[in-house]
């Protein structure tokens, strides 16, 4: 045996040996066979293992990792863990042990979170080498043995039964009736009817029938092939490749926080430099007061609770995620729900119910809708505006039983009542409308017993099967593609007989329904003498069959998700259809759904240029027949034009898209486990709606995120403005380090956290996504943090001065002031509460309290606290503070609801 030809340079992949880019479905059989140097007997041991040794084993080559320390200390990279790892070290010099403890708590949480996602994306790598087969049948020195799959070679004949999964991708030469469900590459949910024979060369992957590629099922049937691809050069492998190629986009918040953090660094440098050279060189105070000051005023500055309490506001709106049915795998997605822009959507399962339904029956006599969902035998059949009883429409009964008798699928219930299919989609859809007719398929059975049958095979495109009655007579039935079934045909069934077989109309009425996105069947009989027990394909024609009508089927659209798509509108989200299924099937969803008319295909995207399928990427609505690749390509032209895009999928093929767009959404029921493990969110129920639910949920989740920040930068600051003016008027702090600590860190927890729980603003769902660039605070919201600043320390900084000119001890003056801040902040929190003008009013001063259950919880919390605080003995001698009379308790909080009312006017200024 001649060796297989050397094709190219070495290369680190073995496999790559092999010409990636031959159309191997576009050849013919025995031409591949000459190619692969394949002998009809296979390829004898020796050659085996030396194609072993040249193109390696067929497994899929598992990418390079970081050493676990590295990513591990990757996750402190980030500039807001550097201020936190500043403000634990400050507590540190300050001898704060428990303050710097929880600091470094908080950092080490966050990190450790943060490895554990990654290392769980990177599982999806590993999801993927999972789906081959870990045996094959193969032809090997005239025999057929069993090896693992890793021992495939190029040039090994691989033989393929009903319920293997495909070991290798493979030049079939030889099928029969065989069916692939190809779904996880393709994203058809039809099985594909696969042939020798070869096709165009720019056929898309769902119609390359002569092919069957490494990963997918065999649900029927059996056949055999040649391997023309193994490991990494496989058609898995090649998406497996494409997925460790992307580089995940970073979330919004992460961006916005990270510039948060940098101009917050700056900033905290910059008062700290002028604090010390101001108190230095102005007032001439000596170099370890001013440092002291100066670490006083960093740690004001700094909101050493703030990403606690975020990880904690994400954390709960997972929670409300969860209910609806959205299992969020990776926190950050929680906020970036809020920006969605666009949604790319797969089309079966997602937004139709990946169950196939006869929907219209046609026949000689009168045109029938069928009504139902799922599986399930029941639904109403109307011919025009009536409703019809079944049983007194002879001709509708016939075709009834042709499509249960011609049929390998059960129905049965499960224990939760639900109807479950067992055999082919179609063939399930064709029992449920029997059983709606009215028909008993066990009854059936028994009185037309089945005595041959002729398998659907793609080369014949139809089933046939034979059967008699009790009455003696025998009974032909035919069901499959409608040109294949026409041609068999001499007679259609209409009245009370037959007539001439109307051959144009006929075709006419397949593509009327055809073009309305439906699969299309036609069902034909005849009978036949009670001798024949035996089909011969052959002889089908000889006599000619009797039509009885045509069936039409259809994946039916989510009622759920119909409402969602509007919902979508309403709230300013595109939706885009990205399907591998045919351009026919996916305009006619299109059009229910209500997105704009117009399909384009993959092959038409392979022919543009960059800048023409950026324009089509934006412009069109639906996409067909496409490729990984398109899907990839078009996630990531939509986010070069500013969209924050979330991307739909189930299959592998999906994964590479889902891993690069702003939010993958996984399908929990039928998804892949590769699909799931780069999924940023996965839906337990695969249902749009639930994108719908989650993307309100994460624009309550951001809105709730800006109130935090809204309410603690304010907060933080006056302490640290507090500070710098006591510096710079040289006067004595009026809060020291330690209780700016214990101020930051119980308002934090207290009423910080109250406002992860806040319920979502009116018209949250009515409102434009907004801008993916958005700054987090912007200007308007910047001002009222300024207003806010500039009014709690005019309070503090006031409260203590008066009472140190009315001659109360530092040590008075010091708690009054740290009360009247405490105090201000629970006003402040009330205004927070609305972003707009919806909250924070005087309604929202009377009944604020008794309307949010977290709200009220944490003022009763923090008022505990600072009672402690003021008059606990420990806690006194702990932070320098002493008792405070009812006077003052008094005039701090006349005087924090005064500074509500103007932050209440600001806001509606």
């Amino acid at each position: 045996m001649a060796p297989l030809a050397d094709t190219g340079p070495s290369v680190s992949s073995p496999a790559a040996l092999l010409p990636a880019d031959v159309p191997w479905h576009a050849l013919d059989a025995a031409v591949a066979a000459e190619r692969l140097d394949s002998p009809a007997e296979g390829l004898d041991s020796a050659e085996a293992s030396a194609r072993l040794a040249r193109f390696g084993p067929n497994r899929l080559t598992p990418p390079k990792r970081k050493p676990a320390w590295m990513r591990f200390l990757a996750q402190f990279n980030n500039l807001l863990i550097y201020v936190l790892l500043a403000s634990g070290t400050v507590a540190l010099l300050l001898r704060h042990w428990t303050d710097a403890g929880v600091i470094f708590g908080v950092v080490l949480v966050n990190a450790l979170i943060g490895y554990i996602q990654e290392d769980k994306a990177e599982q999806a790598m590993e999801a993927i080498r999972n789906l081959l087969s870990p045996q094959a049948m193969v032809l090997r020195d005239g025999h057929a043995v069993t090896v693992t799959a890793e021992a495939l070679v190029p040039g090994d004949r691989v033989f393929l039964v009903s319920g293997d999964r495909v070991p290798a991708d493979l030049r079939l030469d030889r099928t029969k009736g065989l069916l692939v469900q190809e779904a996880a590459l393709t994203g058809e949910s039809v099985p594909a009817a696969k042939s020798a024979a070869a096709v165009a060369a720019d056929a898309a992957l769902g119609d390359r029938g002569g092919m069957a590629y490494a990963g997918t099922m065999v649900v029927q049937g059996q056949g055999g092939g040649i391997v023309v691809a193994t490991g990494d050069a496989t058609e898995v492998g090649r998406i497996g490749h494409l997925l460790a190629s992307v580089v995940p986009v970073a979330t919004p918040l992460l961006v916005a926080m990270a510039r948060f953090g940098r101009w917050l660094t700056g900033g905290i440098l910059l008062l700290a430099a002028v604090t010390v050279a101001f108190g230095r060189l102005v007032h001439g105070e000596p170099w370890q007061d001013m440092v002291l000051s100066a670490v006083g005023l960093a740690v004001a500055a700094i909101p050493e609770g703030l990403p606690a309490v975020m990880t904690i506001t994400m954390a709960v709106g997972v929670t409300r995620m969860a209910r609806r049915n959205a299992i969020i795998r990776h926190l950050p997605a929680v906020e970036m729900l809020g920006s969605v822009r666009t949604i790319c959507t797969d089309k079966t399962g997602t937004l139709t119910r990946n169950e196939l339904l006869v929907t219209d029956i046609v026949t000689a006599d009168a045109a029938y809708r069928v009504g139902g969902s799922g599986y399930a035998p029941e639904g109403e059949i109307r011919c025009g505006s009536r409703s019809i009883d079944p049983a007194r429409e002879p001709l509708l009964c016939d075709l009834a039983l042709a499509a249960l008798l011609c049929n390998d699928a059960a129905l049965h219930r499960d224990p939760g009542g639900e109807w479950q299919l067992a055999g082919d989609p179609t063939d399930g859809a064709l029992l449920a409308l029997a059983m709606k007719v009215g028909l008993d398929p066990a009854a059936e059975a028994g009185r037309c017993p089945r005595r041959d049958a002729l398998p659907f095979e793609s080369e014949r495109q139809y089933m046939a099967t034979l059967h008699h009655d009790h009455a003696g007579h025998g009974i032909l039935l035919v069901k499959g593609a409608p040109e294949r079934v026409l041609a068999l045909c001499e007679r259609e069934r209409r009245g009370g007989g037959t007539a001439p077989l109307d051959k144009e109309r006929w075709t006419a009425l397949t593509a009327g329904l055809a073009g309305q996105g439906q699969r299309v069947l036609a069902l034909a009989m005849r009978r036949t003498p009670v001798d024949v027990s035996e089909l011969i394909a052959g002889d089908l024609g000889e006599e000619g069959l009797e039509l009885l009508g045509l069936c039409g089927l259809i994946d039916p659209p989510r009622e759920e998700a119909l409402r969602a798509v509007a919902d979508c509108r309403q709230a300013g989200i595109t939706v885009k259809m990205i399907t591998g299924d045919h351009a026919a099937t996916a305009a006619a969803i299109a059009r229910l759904f209500g997105l704009p008319d117009g399909v384009t295909s993959g092959p038409e995207l392979d022919r543009l240029d960059e800048a023409g399928f950026a324009a089509a990427a934006r412009a069109n609505s639906v996409f067909a027949r496409t490729t990984p690749e398109h899907k990839l390509r078009l996630v990531a032209a939509l986010q070069a034009a500013g969209d924050t895009v979330a991307m739909t999928g189930d299959g592998v093929n999906d994964a590479p898209a889902l891993k690069r767009a702003d939010i993958g959404v996984a399908m929990g029921r039928n998804g892949t486990e590769a699909a799931k493990e780069v999924a940023a969110m996965v839906l337990a129920d695969d249902n749009f709606a639930s994108i719908v639910h989650a993307v309100e949920e994460g624009r309550t989740v951001y809105d709730n995120l800006r109130k935090t920040i809204l309410f603690m930068l304010p907060t933080n600051g006056a302490q640290a403005v507090v500070i710098l003016l006591a510096v710079l008027s040289g006067t004595i702090l009026p809060i020291t380090p330690v209780q700016i600590l214990w101020v930051n860190m119980v308002t934090a927890v207290t009423l910080g956290l109250a406002l992860a729980f806040e319920a979502p603003e009116p018209g949250v769902m009515a409102r434009p996504p907004r801008p993916r660039d958005e700054p987090i605070i912007g200007g308007r919201l910047v001002r009222r943090m300024l207003v806010v600043l500039a009014l709690l320390v005019a309070s503090s900084f006031g409260f203590f001065h008066f009472h140190r000119l009315q001659g109360d001890g530092i040590e008075e003056a010091r708690t009054i002031a740290v009360n009247a801040l405490v105090v201000g902040e629970i006003f402040f929190l009330l205004s927070a509460r609305g972003l707009g003008g919806q909250g924070g009013s005087w309604t929202m001063l009377l009944s604020g309290l008794a309307g949010s259950r977290p709200v009220w919880l944490s003022v009763v919390l923090m008022t505990a606290l600072q009672l402690g605080f003021t008059y606990a003995p420990p806690l006194q001698a702990l932070f320098g503070t002493a008792p405070v009379g009812g006077t003052a308790w008094t005039a701090m909080i006349a005087t924090s609801a005064g500074l509500f009312v103007l932050m209440e006017v600001e806001k509606r200024l």
